[in-house]
């Protein structure tokens, strides 16, 4: 039975949308829900997907569009009456009289509520993004634009403002920061210590927090720069605005730098900066060819977990050997998990929801492996042909828009990495399933629990074809996540899942495990 429930001028970001969707999941009776703005690209995407009805067809591009399946029996009014709860918004106060939870029409109201707040979070449609921006940065907030499709010319002139009033201006498209001990978007929950991260990547910033955090040391700040900001066209701005203030910050000893290689112009304005500061700086361009030796102030490392830990052992003035091998325990399982392929079993799959993971991944493994396909390779001639089909060792980023596009984000809802899951484990080639499972705010509240089904069953099918398939992954996550990272860890375990300490040690586990003495 289908549904369309049409909710009158009330805009939502794409994080309450996608947080809605599975909240009405969980509903009795729903059997699965899809909810976005009723624009005539997201009505043409549901009658695609067989979700619209004639009832959704008055939604306009300022509405609400709720679109659910439900059973037959269910009692359609309580999954309304549900529905109507989630979305109401009531006001609150604590005993002295501040605001708990608010919904302002305007900015005007919102700082009215709020004086003392002095940082935004815009998660709007990219085209209204500059104008509300700018009324932001008259006020002397900063700001984290979540938001994509923002012109380039808009982020460069919101960032020039930002400059000239000493204002941040994180994004567009920045998903992931930690500001004063408060994660924003996707991040994870970490102690405060002496570390401040400033980084293009919103995975990137997930994998080395979480990783100092594992390792007894914390952040001071995390700032997300969004994907542009170091390109040549936007020049650094902010990521130079940001070195300067943890430069500044007496809390800050060490400064870290995440980031895919940037333009060579930027490159060379931002390094000869860095040189200039008086702090160490630990610098990963992930993917980077270029050797780089350590030189003065500037550390380079050659992973997120090397970045992580270089920057632990320079704030402890200990000396730093990078990891490099696998760990003798993990030599051995992936010893016993290789004895247990066929022959025919001799690619690998990886499945990831943070772009920047499958990234790392793919560069740790490509001499191994050889060509790896993906739907985000640099090189053109090992781009997948067809995203939704692998093609012998592929690595497919299910966060990239392509896959996003009017559907929660896998790091939010597992429906579409699992059925991949399963699609490749159906291959008969397939010996190897890589993923990722990335905890705190803004991901679903229990992910081993959500993939745990796909796993299962695509044990159920290689056993049947009397095969053996190894899963393997890491936790980018804390102990103080709310999903909890022990929880989450037990019950991967539990399903055969081989867990290891971080991404790049994941990979080089698939390495030793499939291909030690023999590139595919």
């Amino acid at each position: 039975m289908l549904v369309n429930l049409v909710k009158k001028n009330f805009y939502r970001d794409s994080v309450f949308l996608m947080a809605l969707s599975n909240k009405i999941k969980t509903i009795a009776g729903v059997v699965d829900s899809s909810v976005m703005m009723g624009t005539d690209a997201n009505k043409k995407l549901l009658t695609e997907t067989g979700f619209f009805t004639n009832e959704g067809a008055s939604a306009s591009p300022n509405d609400l569009l709720i679109c659910i399946s439900y059973n037959a029996q269910a009692d359609i009014k309580k999954i309304m009456s549900g529905i109507e709860n989630m979305l109401n918004v009531t006001v609150s106060r604590d005993n002295a009289g501040s605001c708990v939870c608010e919904n302002p029409k305007n900015i005007e109201e919102a700082v009215e509520l709020q004086p003392d707040s002095n940082i935004a979070v815009i998660s709007i449609p990219g085209q209204y993004v500059c104008y509300q921006s700018e009324k932001l940065l008259k006020k002397g907030i900063n700001q984290m634009i979540f938001s994509d499709n923002v012109s380039v010319e808009d982020e460069i002139h919101l960032k020039k403002i930002g400059v000239e009033k000493g204002l941040l201006v994180l994004g567009p498209d920045c998903g992931t920061a930690i500001i004063n001990g408060i994660p924003l978007g996707f991040a994870n929950v970490v102690r405060r210590g002496s570390i401040g991260v400033v980084a293009a990547s919103g995975t990137g910033t997930q994998e080395v927090t979480t990783i100092i955090h594992k390792n007894g040391e914390g952040i001071t700040q995390a700032i997300g720069l969004g994907g542009r900001d170091l390109k040549k066209e936007v020049g650094g701005l902010m990521a130079i605005e940001s070195i300067k203030m943890l430069e500044n910050d007496p809390a800050t000893k060490v400064i870290c730098i995440v980031s895919k290689p940037p333009a060579e112009e930027v490159e060379k304005k931002v390094l000869d900066i860095i040189k200039s500061c008086k702090k160490p700086f630990v610098i990963i361009f992930l993917g980077s060819k270029i050797k780089r030796n350590d030189s003065g102030n500037l550390y380079f490392a050659t992973n997120l977990e090397d970045a992580a830990l270089k920057s632990i052992a320079i704030l402890k003035n200990k000396k730093y050997s990078p990891k490099g091998k696998l760990p003798e325990n993990f030599l051995n399982i992936a010893s016993k998990e290789r004895k247990k392929h066929s022959k025919n079993q001799k690619y690998v799959r990886g499945l990831f929801s943070g772009g920047t993971l499958c990234d790392e991944a793919m560069f740790v493994l490509s001499d191994a492996l050889g060509d790896i396909y993906s739907n985000i390779a640099v090189n053109p001639e090992l781009k997948l042909k067809n995203r939704n089909v692998s093609f012998k060792n592929s690595f497919i980023d299910l966060g990239d828009d392509e896959f996003t596009k009017g559907v929660p984000h896998p790091m939010i809802d597992f429906t579409g990495r699992n059925k991949r899951m399963i699609q490749e484990a159906k291959d008969k080639e397939v010996a190897v399933i890589f993923f990722d499972l990335v905890l705190g705010y803004g991901a679903h509240p229990d992910p081993a629990n959500a993939i745990l089904p796909a796993i299962t069953e695509s044990q159920k099918i290689a056993k049947k074809q009397k095969r053996y398939i190894t899963f393997v992954t890491s936790i980018c996550g804390t102990d103080l996540d709310p999903q909890g990272f022990n929880k989450q860890k037990e019950i991967l375990e539990n399903a055969g899942v081989i867990i290891l300490p971080s991404n790049v040690t994941a990979a080089r586990f698939v390495e030793t495990q499939m291909f030690a003495d023999n590139k595919a």
